[in-house]
């Protein structure tokens, strides 16, 4: 903000039409005041622009120039209010070009704003964007005044605008931003919200304590639905923060007890690949539960038509749909997920969620997004889903 007001606190006067002059009595008094400006000499200088001011008859060339004056002089000596007023005259005038019209909005916020006049501040950037302005300057001030005044809900509601914008627009939002917006929802004890925020920082910007936070703030969820817990070890797994062989066997058992031994497989395969399982005192305890899962895989794959026709309800279509999905026959396994779906399941978010799981397992990405997009309320479904919404977002297009 300072470098921005270094450059407009003494704006260059307008070139001037034929007929526009200054008369000998403004003009010897603006004279004046230039030179006790350059000599930094700020009371003087506004005592003669005064005296300018007060010539009876003055041209709007005259009152105009005056008022540039009054400006610089106000700006470089610290005076905001009377700054701020010259600025909204030259704002409003027609001889002022659009451009320094914009110059002169950011230089009215950002000496409000450092003079910590935050009301003031506020008002003039509100003025500015309502009038069209687009400068992400102007906006960064406004959010900063209203956190400053401690007016959390006006902050996130501007924050939350300015990184909407951006995602639509194909971008990505700063960190300080999604920080500022965390911090704004965290006052405002808006978890759902600070749930999602924490899932954009971790996207955008992969820390590990980004990553924490979001498991952390779904865990925290008093609705959370304890039929999500799978899906959040696999949001842990999928952030990274999975590290120990007791980890990924609590969760490949977790994916068995749902139903799911491939997805369970899948889980423990991961866990040799990286190095975490099969080298420390549970290695022989996590190959028999592979041995385990493993028959388990090939008894329900063998079992899974005669599954499949048996199943009458919405979680029984949806469990078997997922594992056709998950043995490679990802049309059969997604059309009898979406029946599933029409059956009432026991939570149709829930359902939801897997249903775009799996169509992302299927390497159906948009369809996945969308799926995932649709799934609602605040038992943590919505938030698991919005976490793999940006990691799909993110992911490079499969070619």
């Amino acid at each position: 903000m300072t470098v921005a007001l270094a450059g407009v606190t003494a704006l260059p006067p307008q070139a001037a039409h034929a007929a526009d002059v200054l008369g000998q009595q403004v003009g010897t008094a603006l004279q004046q005041a230039q030179t006790a400006l350059a000599a930094h000499k700020y009371p003087q200088a506004m005592t003669a622009i005064d005296e300018a001011d007060k010539v009876a008859g003055k041209s709007d060339y005259e009152s105009y120039t005056i008022e540039q004056m009054r400006a610089a002089v106000a700006a470089q000596s610290g005076n905001v209010p009377v700054a701020i007023s010259a600025y909204d005259k030259l704002i409003a005038s027609p001889r002022t070009p659009a451009a320094t019209k914009e110059q002169m909005a950011l230089a009215e916020g950002s000496m409000a704003f450092t003079a910590k006049n935050y009301p003031q501040a506020i008002a003039v950037t509100e003025k500015y964007i309502k009038a069209g302005g687009k400068n992400p300057q102007m906006l960064t001030i406004l959010i900063q005044s209203y956190y400053l005044q401690h007016d959390f809900a006006n902050a996130a509601r501007v924050q939350q605008a300015q990184i909407d914008a951006a995602v639509k627009a194909g971008g990505k939002p700063t960190e300080n931003q999604l920080q500022l917006l965390a911090a704004c929802q965290a006052q405002l004890r808006d978890n759902a919200g600070l749930t999602h925020t924490y899932v954009q920082l971790a996207t955008y910007y992969p820390k590990p304590d980004y990553w924490a936070q979001v498991v952390h703030s779904v865990l925290s969820n008093p609705n959370m639905a304890p039929a999500l817990r799978l899906d959040i070890d696999r949001v842990r797994l999928e952030a990274g923060l999975v590290k120990t062989s007791a980890e990924y066997m609590d969760i490949a058992e977790l994916a068995l007890q749902a139903g799911l031994p491939q997805l369970g497989l899948d889980i423990l395969n991961q866990g040799y690949a990286s190095g975490v399982l099969g080298h420390d005192a549970n290695a022989p305890r996590t190959d028999r539960l592979k041995a385990m899962v493993t028959q388990n895989v090939a008894q329900t794959k063998a079992a899974l038509d005669t599954t499949a026709a048996q199943a009458t309800t919405g979680n029984a279509m949806l469990t078997a749909g997922y594992n056709y999905v998950l043995y490679g026959q990802a049309d059969k396994g997604l059309a009898l997920m979406k029946q599933g779906l029409a059956k009432a399941p026991t939570d149709v978010n829930i359902g939801r969620l897997h249903l775009g799981l799996a169509q992302a397992a299927a390497g159906q990405k948009a369809d996945a997004i969308a799926t995932l997009d649709s799934v609602e309320g605040t038992n943590g479904a919505r938030d698991i889903a919005q976490f793999w919404v940006l990691k799909l977002n993110a992911a490079p297009a499969a070619h």
